[in-house]
C-alpha cells in the first residue's frame, strides 16, 4: 500500500506519539526498524502518519521502547484500531485540510478548552454569524466556498450531541461579544444563541470583561483538545495562513498554564450569562 499523501491530524498525532516514545528510549529509527524486521523508511513513514499501523505493532513498539505507561499504550492502540471515517471526510478535497483536522480533533477530544478575544468560538456560532465572517475573507471567497465553510462549521456542533460528548470550556472576551458581524440583528441572535447553549450540561461559557484589564493569552485564538491521556493532548492555533497544531510536552504544559491563568480573569458562568444579556440589551 502506498504512503498516504495527506495524513489526518489523528494519524499524524499517533505517529508523533510513537516517535516521542522512540526518542525517549534513545533509539534510532534504524534500531526500531531492525527490532521489527522492517525497513527504516517504514518507521519514518509511520511516525509521519503516512503509513498505518496495527494495534499489535503499536504494542510491540511500546514494548521495544520499554514504555512503562500501560494507559498510554492502550490509548495509542485504540487510535491505531479506529479506522472509522467521520462526517468531515465529505469535505475532503473541497475545503482546506485544516478545516477537517479541527473537526476531527474536536470529535475525538475528551475535553475541549477554547479561548478567543475577537471572535465567538466556531462551535458556538450561528449560521448568519459564520457567514458574515467568511464573507469578510480577503481575497473574497466564491459564494459556493462560503456555503461549504458555513455548512462545515455548523456540522461541527454535532460533537455536543454525540454519545459521551466532551466537556467544552470556552473563554470569550467582551470584545468578541460586541463585534457586530453581519449587523445588529445578527449580533443579537448570536448572543441569544450563546445564552441558550451555555445552559447545555457539557458547556461552560465564561467571559473576560474589559474591566479585567490585560490578561495572559490576549489576542490569541486557542483550541486545546484533551486526549484520552494527557500525553495525547493537542493545541490548535489560528493564523492568517491556516492552522498550526502543537503537541510537544513543554508547549502543552505552557498552554494548560495559560488557560488556567485566563480562567482566573474570567467571570463565573452565572455572571457571564448576566453579562451577555446586558451586552445584548445594549445593542
Amino acid at each position: 500500500m502506498p504512503p498516504r499523501s495527506n495524513p489526518t491530524i489523528r494519524q499524524r498525532r499517533l505517529g508523533a506519539a510513537l516517535r516521542q516514545l522512540r526518542e525517549q528510549a534513545g533509539m534510532s529509527a534504524s534500531d526500531a526498524a531492525a527490532l521489527l524486521g522492517v525497513d527504516r523508511t517504514r518507521i519514518s513513514n509511520t511516525e509521519a502518519g503516512r503509513f498505518g499501523i496495527s494495534p499489535t505493532r503499536v504494542r510491540t513498539l511500546a514494548c521495544n521502547y520499554r514504555c512503562p505507561d500501560a494507559t498510554l499504550v492502550d490509548a495509542l492502540a485504540d487510535m491505531a484500531q479506529d479506522h472509522s471515517k467521520g462526517w468531515w471526510e465529505e469535505y475532503r478535497g473541497s475545503l482546506p485540510a485544516f478545516f477537517l483536522d479541527i473537526a476531527e480533533l474536536e470529535w475525538h477530544a475528551a475535553r475541549i478548552r477554547n479561548a478567543l478575544t475577537s471572535h465567538i468560538p466556531g462551535l458556538l456560532q450561528t449560521e448568519d454569524h459564520a457567514r458574515a465572517i467568511f464573507d469578510l475573507v480577503i481575497p473574497r471567497l466564491p459564494a459556493g466556498e462560503v456555503d461549504l465553510r458555513v455548512s462545515h462549521r455548523l456540522l461541527r456542533r454535532q460533537v455536543f450531541d454525540r454519545q459521551a460528548a466532551p466537556e467544552y470550556d470556552a473563554i470569550v472576551h467582551e470584545s468578541a461579544l460586541r463585534m457586530q458581524f453581519g449587523g445588529r440583528d445578527v449580533a443579537r441572535a448570536q448572543l441569544r444563541h450563546l445564552l441558550e447553549i451555555s445552559e447545555h450540561d457539557r458547556v461552560s461559557l465564561r467571559v473576560i470583561p474589559f474591566t479585567a484589564g490585560g490578561f495572559p493569552g490576549a489576542g490569541q485564538t486557542i483550541l486545546y483538545a484533551c486526549g484520552p491521556v494527557r500525553q495525547l493532548d493537542t493545541v490548535q492555533l489560528d493564523t492568517s495562513h491556516g492552522s498550526v497544531f502543537i503537541d510537544s510536552d513543554m508547549q502543552l504544559a505552557n498552554y494548560r498554564q495559560l488557560f488556567d491563568a485566563m480562567e482566573t480573569c474570567a467571570l463565573d458562568e452565572t455572571k457571564s450569562r448576566d453579562f451577555i444579556r446586558t451586552v445584548a440589551q445594549q445593542l
